[in-house]
């Protein structure tokens, strides 16, 4: 299956599951939002530490805007290969397509590892 238009780099499958850990801990000791227009209402208002998008989302034009407003904001994002997997990883029952990190309390200093290999990777 091609990529998604706006998925804007390919994550290594290590550091996804890095990212579904990250909402996994979060869930239970951070503060987590769900869903695209929270997700976006979030990163414009500065209020995110990190966002977390599904690859598989369609149609593509749902998160189409995301990776250019995360990186306007300056807002580190990653990438994981399936919306359902992401909704599990946050405790729902189902798929959800985009999630905003608002404290990642004992997640941050996962969640700076993360930021740094994707700074890498987009280079």
């Amino acid at each position: 299956m091609a990529k998604a238009t706006y998925v804007k780099f390919e994550m290594p499958k290590e550091l996804a599951d890095k990212a579904y850990e990250l909402v996994e801990l979060v869930r239970d000791s951070g503060k987590l939002r769900k869903g695209t227009n929270e997700v976006t209402k979030l990163v414009e208002r500065g209020e995110t530490q990190m966002v977390v998008m599904a690859e598989d989302v369609a149609p593509p034009e749902i998160l189409m805007h995301m990776p250019a407003l995360c990186e306007e904001r300056n807002v580190p994002y990653a990438f994981v290969p399936s919306k359902a997997e992401l909704g599990n990883a946050c405790g729902l029952e189902k798929p959800t397509a985009a999630v905003a990190v608002l404290d990642a309390a004992k997640g941050k200093p996962l969640l700076d590892d993360i930021a740094e290999k994707i700074k890498a990777l987009k280079k």
